[in-house]
């Protein structure tokens, strides 16, 4: 078993409120494919890919790497999604608390990425990494254009 699916595991069991439906192995997979030589993942987590807290279908694993955030989505029948945010297009984050699970906003140059249906305790967990990843390998960016 990959990285990916481990660290989502082990978020799952810690994290049991959190929206996901089966085939979190094959999500990972999905994620994992797409790792870049030298990339290494940093934190992992699942949820439901879109704005709407009722579709329950939309399962994938995100995954917070040293060099990017990774969105995977294996369809069922054929093919699959895969979003990637690098830091030059993470402008900013969302975390909103509801009264059964919270949403988290990921603000890009392009479009807004919607993780929905997580556990309201997972939040300030997943909230940290994404941030402190980004912040980090923004100063990193900025460095390599001078």
């Amino acid at each position: 078993m990959g990285v990916v699916y481990e660290q989502i595991k082990k978020f799952k069991n810690k994290y049991p409120g959190t929206v996901t439906w089966h085939r979190l192995k094959k999500h990972s997979e999905i994620v994992e494919k797409h790792l870049n030589p030298g990339e290494k993942v940093i934190y992992a987590f699942a949820g439901q890919k879109n704005d709407l807290w009722y579709d329950l279908f939309s399962t994938s694993a995100i995954a917070i790497t040293n060099k990017r955030i990774l969105i995977g989505q294996k369809r069922v029948v054929f093919g699959y999604y895969l979003n990637s945010i690098t830091p030059d297009l993470f402008n900013d984050m969302q975390v909103y608390e509801g009264l059964i699970w919270g949403k988290i906003t990921i603000d890009t140059v392009k479009e807004e990425v919607v993780i929905t249906n997580l556990s309201k305790k997972s939040l300030a967990e997943i909230e940290t990494n994404i941030s402190e990843t980004m912040m980090e390998l923004k100063k990193e960016y900025g460095q390599k254009e001078k």
